[in-house]
């Protein structure tokens, strides 16, 4: 009797579904570690554009101080997936969790190292952060993953800097301007703020566009991914698919609208008081957002090659790359609305 009861209710269930009677959509919880950072755009113009609901799935955003924060909340089991930078599966996968991302909104990670204005005179180059604060969203994030490798990069001993949280938006800004720290990693549009208050600031390495990333990593590095376990990927394709479909559809909705249009579309809060400083800053950014959501598999090489020279445990891991990530979501999307 039970066995027969069970297929009963998955006849039923698949009548329903064919029927289009069961319209309730699947919940997701999508941890993110700082929406107001342009380099988070792409997800939360999807929110806002409503592109999550019309793809089948009902996203509910919750907003973090850092990348490494949001990615506990889904290494924890309270959030399904993450909206971050796809470095946190490589790195993770040199300790034996598998992550994988499943689009890739951001061809470029957007990162600057910059002086505070009231300590500029001390500090010239990477060199000159020895013994030094150095602010970073959240320890742990890539802001502090980046630090360490410019640090190492440029023969200066990671644990010889300070490495303190300041967040990626107004508190940044404030630490740098009020002098708590020597220098911070910061993103947009904090790092274009702060160059308005601030003439002739000091940035010593820039990742914002093709040009800075290739000097710095010597390719294309994939920073924002919607990514998560993969057994989460694999049980929940259905979820996973529409988000895919949702990014891509936002992606190509950016590529057809001004920079004052997406504005217009944002949170106020995540905009600011500052709505002309705001679109320069995404002026700045919309060379970074990908046009596709596919993984280069050069850039994730290029990853792997960052994380190698920093970190032991990552060099001597043998980590599989294809395993990191999928472009199958993205494909699929790709090729539902036209696009090659």
């Amino acid at each position: 009797m039970p066995a027969l009861f069970r297929r009963l209710l998955t006849t039923l269930a698949a009548l329903l579904l064919s029927s289009g009677l069961a319209l309730a959509q699947s919940k997701v919880t999508l941890a993110v570690g700082g929406g107001a950072c342009l380099c988070y755009l792409p997800t939360m113009l999807a929110k806002q554009l409503g592109e999550f609901e019309k793809a089948g799935v009902d996203v509910e955003v919750v907003d973090f101080k850092g990348g490494s924060e949001s990615l506990k909340a889904v290494i924890g089991g309270s959030a399904d997936v993450v909206s971050g930078y796809f470095d946190h599966c490589v790195n993770l996968a040199a300790k034996g969790q598998h992550l994988q991302a499943f689009v890739v909104y951001d061809r470029f990670p957007g990162l600057a190292l910059v002086v505070s204005p009231k300590h500029a005179a001390e500090i010239k180059s990477v060199k000159d952060l020895v013994n030094k604060k150095v602010g970073v969203s959240a320890p742990g994030s890539s802001t502090d993953f980046f630090l360490k490798y410019l640090l190492s990069k440029n023969g200066v001993d990671p644990n010889s800097v300070g490495v303190i949280g300041v967040g990626l938006g107004a508190t940044a800004v404030a630490a740098m301007e009020q002098g708590q720290i020597d220098a911070a990693v910061m993103l947009d549009p904090a790092v274009t703020v702060l160059a308005g208050r601030n003439q002739g600031l000091t940035i010593l390495s820039d990742t914002r566009t093709q040009k800075d990333t290739l000097a710095v990593f010597g390719g294309e590095y994939p920073g924002g991914a919607l990514y998560t376990k993969a057994e989460w990927i694999a049980g929940h394709e259905k979820e996973v698919q529409a988000m895919t479909n949702a990014i891509v559809a936002t992606l190509k909705w950016i590529q057809s609208h001004t920079p004052e249009e997406i504005a217009d579309k944002m949170p106020p809060e995540y905009v600011g008081k500052d709505k002309a400083g705001y679109i320069a800053a995404l002026k700045n950014t919309l060379p970074m957002y990908s046009e596709t959501g596919r993984m280069d598999p050069k850039g994730a090489a290029a990853v792997l090659a960052v994380f190698s020279q920093s970190s032991p445990e990552v060099a001597k891991a043998n980590i599989d790359l294809s395993k990191t990530y999928t472009n199958k979501y993205v494909d699929a999307a790709n090729k539902k609305m036209g696009m090659k």
